[in-house]
């Protein structure tokens, strides 16, 4: 071989290194058959609610057909028969307890995780684990115990209620979220905020919250859906005054009778508030989500 040859070799097998990396290790590319695998596992999810939104546009005869008809007649009535039921305050306990409980969720997790990632504390794993622990119990389990002690101090069928017990159902699994987030800040940024002599509030506000924006807005949205579509204490512990809306729907659910296409129509109009919020937080909610996941 050649001193150009041994020279140029090397410089050969450099570039055929890179074009591969830039093959494998850039932006992958799905084959046509992955591609059509994935738009058929999106069209399977989103079939079942496709066809609920349809349903609800159609009358109870024709939504009990056996096979159901998508080309019967198209109506509204389902819909007139829901506000004729007055669904408003069921619509506004549900954003009620949901958007306060994750407010007050977002004031308590932000601090802790705060402190067990930025600033740790002493034996901060055993604080995760104790947080962790707290989820291990089914709900279930602690619902008597829970409804005597509301029954006690007076707060059956009181929304703040539902926010105080939300807000401690969904605290645990805010503080697990946002110390991934808040582990991801730059310290450099944190000890430069020192030095100019910023405190606690200012560097939590100033600082951490902008950074971290994907983190919050993946907690606050998944805290305002666990909120929003939780049932077990709503339906045990109010009644008329402080009822939600996962319990306005099972009213529809009768023995006699057809209640498919009203029950459809119901769940369309409650589930479109999360939709909303999925949708006008989708970026911040794939960021947040894959914060960290890529080294």
């Amino acid at each position: 071989m050649t001193t150009h040859a041994a020279v140029a070799a090397p410089g050969a097998r450099l570039k055929k290194a890179l074009r591969r990396r830039e093959d494998h290790g850039g932006t992958p590319r799905l084959s046509p058959l992955w591609t059509f695998v994935a738009w058929l596992a999106t069209l399977a999810f989103f079939a079942p609610v496709a066809w609920m939104v349809l349903t609800s546009f159609h009358q109870e005869a024709d939504a009990a057909t056996n096979p159901p008809s998508p080309l019967a007649p198209v109506t509204f009535d389902q819909y007139k028969l829901l506000f004729s039921r007055d669904i408003t305050p069921f619509l506004l306990n549900s954003t009620m307890a949901s958007v306060i409980s994750t407010l007050l969720v977002l004031v308590l997790a932000v601090p802790t995780a705060y402190a067990l990632s930025i600033k740790p504390v002493q034996k901060w794993t055993d604080v995760m684990f104790f947080f962790l622990s707290t989820k291990f119990l089914p709900a279930i389990a602690a619902l008597l115990p829970v409804y005597l002690i509301v029954k006690d101090a007076g707060m059956l069928d009181n929304v703040w209620t539902l926010i105080i017990l939300y807000t401690a159902m969904n605290l645990p699994i805010a503080v697990w979220m946002m110390r991934s987030f808040l582990a991801e800040v730059p310290k450099e940024i944190l000890e430069a905020a020192e030095v100019d002599g910023a405190g606690l509030p200012t560097v939590l506000l100033r600082i951490v919250a902008p950074v971290a924006m994907p983190g919050l807005a993946a907690t606050s949205l998944i805290c305002f859906i666990f909120s929003w579509n939780e049932f077990m204490f709503a339906v045990n512990l109010t009644a008329t005054n402080a009822s939600t809306a996962p319990v306005f729907l099972v009213g529809f659910i009768t023995s006699e009778g057809l209640f498919l296409a009203r029950l459809c129509a119901a769940a369309t109009l409650v589930s479109l508030p999360v939709l909303i919020a999925g949708f006008a937080a989708q970026d911040k909610l794939v960021r947040g989500l894959s914060l960290g996941a890529v080294k």
